[in-house]
């Protein structure tokens, strides 16, 4: 779904669209909430009404992963980025670790 079919499908989807948006916290910017919609838009029917908190935590976790860099076990970052495959995000930090900071210092 790209970001053009996902308007799409809000302007087909009313209803879903309003109760997807009570989804977003007060602290997240559009840059954030935009593709965390997205997720959740490309997700829902793979979740049940009750399973939706399931699917609000999976889309908070593919989300601090992309733009804070937390760091999660490998089957639930692999298990997220499946479900994320194909959404852009514009601009994304790039994170890295000590290790990779400390390398990067010695070659100089």
């Amino acid at each position: 779904m790209s970001k053009l079919d996902v308007e799409d499908f809000i302007q087909q989807n009313r209803a879903v669209a309003s109760q997807v948006e009570t989804f977003r916290g007060y602290w997240e910017s559009n840059k954030h909430w935009e593709p965390r919609r997205e997720f959740i838009l490309r997700n829902l029917n793979d979740f049940e009404d009750e399973q939706l908190d399931n699917l609000l935590s999976l889309s908070m976790v593919w989300a601090n992963n992309v733009f804070l860099g937390c760091r999660y076990s490998t089957d639930l970052l692999e298990k997220v980025k499946e479900m994320a495959d194909g959404i852009v995000v514009e601009d994304a930090p790039v994170f890295k670790t000590r290790d990779e900071i400390m390398k990067d210092q010695k070659g100089r």
